[in-house]
């Protein structure tokens, strides 16, 4: 089993590296099964991010025939050295439409054997290039307006988890979102023996098509 962590220009550094350290801490509980890894959409490259020009380095290609997980981060910005220097998040995450990335993407959304996850804006990238429309999902609180009007369904928990689509909403969530997948792919022994390794309990229900409707409270 495979976790793809997908690099593009103009990531925000916390929601990629809090999950693949999750992710790596609960791989090395199951002997190593899980293989994780820094991928971009043109293959092994430095990756610099939004946040001051810190890079990470992307050390294969996205390879949406890998089953597992392919996680998606947000972006921070304007981008190191940009000349857009009004360029906002959402233009940052606009621009991941325009990348190799996105065919890479529906193939991953296409395979079976995939569970996309994303972490805070990593949604809305996917929701502008036009990969979520009608899926339930979050992101960062002050994108919830946007992933709305690219035909998401906004859901405001902290993890949500629509089958073969799981996201969080913030940027600390990466954590929250790797545990949650832990749990999914191995059960409660190996994501609890990770939150006792860091010292980190998980936050907030993990939100599922699934159960009763809540009915509006009586006066």
């Amino acid at each position: 089993m495979h976790a793809q962590i997908v690099l593009f220009d103009g990531f925000d550094p916390l929601d990629a590296i809090a999950p693949f350290e999750v992710l790596v801490a609960g791989s090395d509980f199951v002997g190593g099964e899980l293989g994780v890894e820094f991928v971009s959409a043109e293959g092994p490259r430095t990756v610099v991010s939004g946040s001051r020009g810190m890079a990470l380095h992307a050390t294969g290609r996205l390879d949406p025939t890998k089953p597992g997980y392919v996680i998606v981060p947000g972006a921070s910005g304007p981008l190191d050295g940009d000349p857009d220097v009004v360029a906002t998040i959402p233009v940052l995450l606009a621009r991941f439409g325009d990348t190799a990335a996105v065919p890479l993407m529906r193939e991953a959304f296409a395979n079976p054997e995939i569970t996309v996850a994303t972490v805070c804006g990593g949604s809305l990238a996917l929701a502008m290039a036009g990969l979520l429309d009608g899926r339930h999902a979050n992101t960062h609180h002050l994108g919830v307006d946007v992933l709305e009007a690219t035909g998401a369904i906004p859901v405001s928990a902290r993890v949500v988890d629509d089958g073969d689509l799981v996201s969080a909403g913030g940027v600390t969530s990466g954590l929250d979102l790797a545990l949650h997948l832990l749990d999914r792919s191995y059960g409660p022994r190996i994501a609890l023996a990770v939150e006792e390794l860091f010292a980190y309990e998980r936050r907030g229900t993990v939100w599922t098509d699934t159960g009763r409707e809540p009915k509006a409270s009586g006066g």
